[in-house]
Protein backbone atom coordinates (compact mmCIF):
# COMPACT_ATOMS: atom_id res chain seq x y z
CA UNK A 1 0.00 0.00 0.00
CA UNK A 2 1.59 3.74 -1.21
CA UNK A 3 1.64 5.88 1.89
CA UNK A 4 0.58 9.38 2.21
CA UNK A 5 3.11 12.08 0.98
CA UNK A 6 4.13 14.22 3.95
CA UNK A 7 3.58 17.53 3.94
CA UNK A 8 6.63 20.03 3.82
CA UNK A 9 6.76 23.57 4.83
CA UNK A 10 9.75 25.49 3.14
CA UNK A 11 11.19 28.55 4.32
CA UNK A 12 13.13 30.90 2.12
CA UNK A 13 14.55 34.06 1.68
CA UNK A 14 16.58 34.22 -1.44
CA UNK A 15 16.37 32.48 -5.43
CA UNK A 16 15.44 28.51 -3.63
CA UNK A 17 17.37 26.68 -5.91
CA UNK A 18 17.26 23.70 -3.22
CA UNK A 19 13.50 24.29 -3.19
CA UNK A 20 13.31 24.09 -6.95
CA UNK A 21 15.17 20.54 -6.34
CA UNK A 22 12.68 19.40 -3.90
CA UNK A 23 10.13 20.68 -5.76
CA UNK A 24 10.98 18.78 -9.14
CA UNK A 25 11.50 15.27 -6.58
CA UNK A 26 8.19 16.19 -5.58
CA UNK A 27 6.52 16.68 -8.72
CA UNK A 28 8.55 13.26 -10.34
CA UNK A 29 7.62 11.55 -7.47
CA UNK A 30 11.20 10.56 -6.73
CA UNK A 31 10.06 11.23 -2.95
CA UNK A 32 7.09 11.10 -1.04
CA UNK A 33 6.45 14.35 0.09
CA UNK A 34 4.53 17.60 -1.31
CA UNK A 35 5.84 20.90 -0.57
CA UNK A 36 2.14 22.72 1.30
CA UNK A 37 3.68 26.03 1.37
CA UNK A 38 6.58 28.01 1.11
CA UNK A 39 7.21 30.82 3.35
CA UNK A 40 9.66 33.75 3.22
CA UNK A 41 10.58 36.73 5.02
CA UNK A 42 11.68 38.49 1.62
CA UNK A 43 8.43 40.09 -0.07
CA UNK A 44 10.42 39.69 -3.19
CA UNK A 45 12.53 36.19 -3.28
CA UNK A 46 12.62 34.72 -6.51
CA UNK A 47 12.23 31.12 -4.64
CA UNK A 48 8.27 33.11 -3.64
CA UNK A 49 7.96 32.95 -7.46
CA UNK A 50 9.90 29.41 -8.37
CA UNK A 51 6.41 27.98 -5.84
CA UNK A 52 3.56 29.84 -7.56
CA UNK A 53 4.92 28.61 -10.95
CA UNK A 54 4.09 25.11 -9.63
CA UNK A 55 0.49 26.39 -7.96
CA UNK A 56 1.97 26.10 -4.00
CA UNK A 57 1.16 28.47 -1.61
CA UNK A 58 3.01 31.18 -0.70
CA UNK A 59 3.29 33.45 2.28
CA UNK A 60 5.62 36.23 3.22
CA UNK A 61 5.92 37.49 6.49
CA UNK A 62 7.47 40.45 7.02
CA UNK A 63 9.70 40.44 10.64
CA UNK A 64 9.62 44.09 11.07
CA UNK A 65 5.90 43.70 12.30
CA UNK A 66 7.05 41.71 15.27
CA UNK A 67 9.00 43.45 18.34
CA UNK A 68 11.05 40.25 18.58
CA UNK A 69 12.20 37.19 17.13
CA UNK A 70 9.94 35.01 19.28
CA UNK A 71 6.99 36.75 17.53
CA UNK A 72 7.70 36.48 14.83
CA UNK A 73 8.92 32.95 15.00
CA UNK A 74 5.57 32.57 17.04
CA UNK A 75 3.39 33.63 14.11
CA UNK A 76 5.51 31.35 11.36
CA UNK A 77 4.98 28.21 13.46
CA UNK A 78 0.69 29.13 13.61
CA UNK A 79 1.24 29.77 9.74
CA UNK A 80 2.91 25.99 9.22
CA UNK A 81 0.50 24.20 12.06
CA UNK A 82 -2.80 25.28 10.34
CA UNK A 83 -1.55 23.55 7.40
CA UNK A 84 -0.59 20.32 9.41
CA UNK A 85 3.45 20.74 8.28
CA UNK A 86 5.04 17.11 8.95
CA UNK A 87 8.53 18.54 7.93
CA UNK A 88 10.10 22.19 8.27
CA UNK A 89 13.06 22.21 5.03
CA UNK A 90 14.79 25.05 5.55
CA UNK A 91 16.36 26.45 1.77
CA UNK A 92 18.11 29.45 2.21
CA UNK A 93 16.33 31.08 5.11
CA UNK A 94 18.59 33.36 6.13
CA UNK A 95 17.11 33.83 9.63
CA UNK A 96 18.41 31.95 13.41
CA UNK A 97 15.13 30.00 15.22
CA UNK A 98 14.46 30.97 18.12
CA UNK A 99 14.32 27.72 20.54
CA UNK A 100 10.88 27.21 20.71
CA UNK A 101 10.46 27.46 17.01
CA UNK A 102 13.37 24.51 17.52
CA UNK A 103 10.96 23.18 20.34
CA UNK A 104 8.12 23.06 18.54
CA UNK A 105 9.29 20.67 15.92
CA UNK A 106 11.94 18.81 17.06
CA UNK A 107 13.99 16.46 14.67
CA UNK A 108 11.13 17.85 12.28
CA UNK A 109 13.10 20.57 10.67
CA UNK A 110 15.96 20.16 8.27
CA UNK A 111 18.44 22.39 6.83
CA UNK A 112 21.66 22.05 4.39
CA UNK A 113 24.47 23.68 4.42
CA UNK A 114 27.52 24.01 1.57
CA UNK A 115 29.87 22.73 4.10
CA UNK A 116 31.24 19.32 5.91
CA UNK A 117 29.66 19.99 9.33
CA UNK A 118 31.56 20.49 12.05
CA UNK A 119 34.41 22.35 10.07
CA UNK A 120 33.01 25.51 8.47
CA UNK A 121 29.36 27.07 10.05
CA UNK A 122 28.09 29.96 9.39
CA UNK A 123 28.22 32.30 6.16
CA UNK A 124 31.02 32.76 3.29
CA UNK A 125 31.92 28.66 4.03
CA UNK A 126 33.73 28.57 0.65
CA UNK A 127 36.37 31.24 1.42
CA UNK A 128 37.16 29.70 4.98
CA UNK A 129 37.60 26.27 3.18
CA UNK A 130 40.03 28.26 0.46
CA UNK A 131 42.17 29.98 3.08
CA UNK A 132 42.42 26.87 5.51
CA UNK A 133 44.04 25.11 2.43
CA UNK A 134 41.10 22.30 2.56
CA UNK A 135 41.65 19.10 -0.09
CA UNK A 136 37.98 18.54 0.97
CA UNK A 137 34.34 20.22 1.20
CA UNK A 138 31.36 19.42 0.40
CA UNK A 139 27.68 19.80 1.59
CA UNK A 140 25.60 18.74 5.31
CA UNK A 141 21.87 17.94 5.91
CA UNK A 142 21.47 18.11 9.40
CA UNK A 143 18.64 18.79 12.15
CA UNK A 144 18.23 21.55 13.23
CA UNK A 145 19.10 22.42 16.93
CA UNK A 146 19.16 25.47 19.15
CA UNK A 147 22.86 26.16 17.75
CA UNK A 148 23.86 27.60 14.45
CA UNK A 149 24.95 24.86 11.91
CA UNK A 150 25.27 22.58 14.86
CA UNK A 151 22.24 20.48 14.68
CA UNK A 152 22.67 16.40 14.27
CA UNK A 153 23.57 15.42 10.82
CA UNK A 154 21.96 13.19 8.56
CA UNK A 155 23.84 12.84 4.79
CA UNK A 156 26.92 14.60 4.13
CA UNK A 157 27.93 14.56 0.12
CA UNK A 158 32.19 14.92 -0.56
CA UNK A 159 33.88 17.26 -2.61
CA UNK A 160 37.22 17.64 -3.78
CA UNK A 161 38.65 21.30 -3.77
CA UNK A 162 41.04 21.41 -6.86
CA UNK A 163 43.86 23.61 -6.89
CA UNK A 164 42.77 26.30 -9.25
CA UNK A 165 39.34 26.16 -7.59
CA UNK A 166 37.51 29.66 -6.79
CA UNK A 167 34.81 30.74 -4.48
CA UNK A 168 32.43 30.44 -6.68
CA UNK A 169 33.53 27.34 -9.06
CA UNK A 170 33.77 25.43 -5.46
CA UNK A 171 30.15 26.47 -4.52
CA UNK A 172 28.50 26.05 -8.10
CA UNK A 173 29.64 22.39 -7.90
CA UNK A 174 29.04 21.85 -4.00
CA UNK A 175 25.51 23.25 -5.17
CA UNK A 176 25.40 20.54 -7.57
CA UNK A 177 25.17 17.95 -5.05
CA UNK A 178 22.91 19.97 -2.23
CA UNK A 179 20.33 19.35 -5.22
CA UNK A 180 20.80 15.96 -4.79
CA UNK A 181 20.92 15.07 -0.88
CA UNK A 182 18.65 17.26 0.18
CA UNK A 183 15.76 15.27 -1.66
CA UNK A 184 16.99 11.87 -0.19
CA UNK A 185 17.17 13.24 3.38
CA UNK A 186 13.84 14.26 3.17
CA UNK A 187 12.62 10.66 1.71
CA UNK A 188 14.32 9.16 4.65
CA UNK A 189 12.59 10.69 6.76
CA UNK A 190 9.04 10.30 5.03
CA UNK A 191 9.75 6.84 4.98
CA UNK A 192 10.50 6.48 8.69
CA UNK A 193 14.48 5.62 8.61
CA UNK A 194 16.00 8.02 10.61
CA UNK A 195 16.40 7.90 14.42
CA UNK A 196 18.14 10.97 16.46
CA UNK A 197 20.62 9.54 18.95
CA UNK A 198 21.80 11.97 20.77
CA UNK A 199 24.33 13.58 18.19
CA UNK A 200 23.98 10.78 15.72
CA UNK A 201 21.34 9.76 13.17
CA UNK A 202 21.45 6.73 12.38
CA UNK A 203 19.71 5.38 8.62
CA UNK A 204 17.73 2.39 8.98
CA UNK A 205 18.07 0.03 6.89
CA UNK A 206 20.31 2.15 3.93
CA UNK A 207 23.75 3.26 3.43
CA UNK A 208 22.82 6.78 2.72
CA UNK A 209 24.88 8.67 5.29
CA UNK A 210 27.42 9.93 2.95
CA UNK A 211 28.27 10.80 -1.47
CA UNK A 212 30.78 10.34 -2.52
CA UNK A 213 31.20 13.43 -4.85
CA UNK A 214 33.81 11.85 -6.98
CA UNK A 215 31.85 8.75 -7.45
CA UNK A 216 28.77 10.47 -8.22
CA UNK A 217 30.03 13.27 -10.81
CA UNK A 218 29.14 11.54 -13.92
CA UNK A 219 25.67 10.80 -13.07
CA UNK A 220 25.26 14.36 -13.21
CA UNK A 221 27.35 15.56 -15.84
CA UNK A 222 27.41 12.39 -18.12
Amino acid sequence: MSRAPIRLGVLVSGRGSNLQAIIDASEARRIDAAVAIVMSDVPDAYALERARRHGIETAFVDPKGFDTREGFDAAVIDLLRKREIDLVCLAGFMRILSPHFVSEFRNRIMNIHPALLPAFPGLHVQRKALRHGAKLSGCTVHFVDEGTDTGPIIIQAVVPILDDDTEESLSARILAYEHQIYPRAIQLFAEGRLEVRGRRVLCHGVDASHLDAQRAWGAINP
